[in-house]
């Protein structure tokens, strides 16, 4: 598959990060979908399944308003079946919260600060993965 076939749903509640992180996804020729709260990201997975798409790969911060990463990412487990890979991008450092991500079955912790490039490297790393 190509990129411009592969939806990527991004999770932050900085809007200026989903701004960048949509805009160099969109230069990758991917088609990106962004979400700042969990209602949002309800709506863009409904939106989704309406279009009869599928999501191909999360991103997702860890520290969110209401309900942090790790409780967003159990609901995606419950709503989506099966659950597109994760990439957790946080500024998050914490061994612990690694862990417990890994537990979680998250693919990538890659840590703020990050480039585009190296989240493009592993967002395409995964769907390698993924399609073995």
């Amino acid at each position: 598959m190509t990129p411009a076939s592969r939806t990527i749903l991004v999770i932050d509640d900085e809007r200026d990060t989903l701004t960048l992180l949509r805009l160099a996804l969109n230069k990758a020729r991917y088609r990106a979908l962004v979400a700042a709260s969990w209602d949002e990201v309800a709506d863009r997975v409904k939106e989704t399944y309406q279009e009869g798409l599928a999501i191909d790969i999360i991103v997702l911060d860890l520290m969110m308003p209401g309900r942090s990463g790790f409780d967003i990412m159990r609901s995606l487990q419950v709503v989506l079946t099966p659950v597109p890979p994760v990439i957790m991008l946080t500024a998050v450092t914490g061994f612990e919260q690694q862990v417990q991500a890994r537990e979680l079955g998250v693919s990538r912790y890659l840590t703020k600060p990050t480039t585009p490039t190296k989240l493009i490297d592993a967002i395409e790393t995964v769907l390698a993965e993924k399609e073995k």
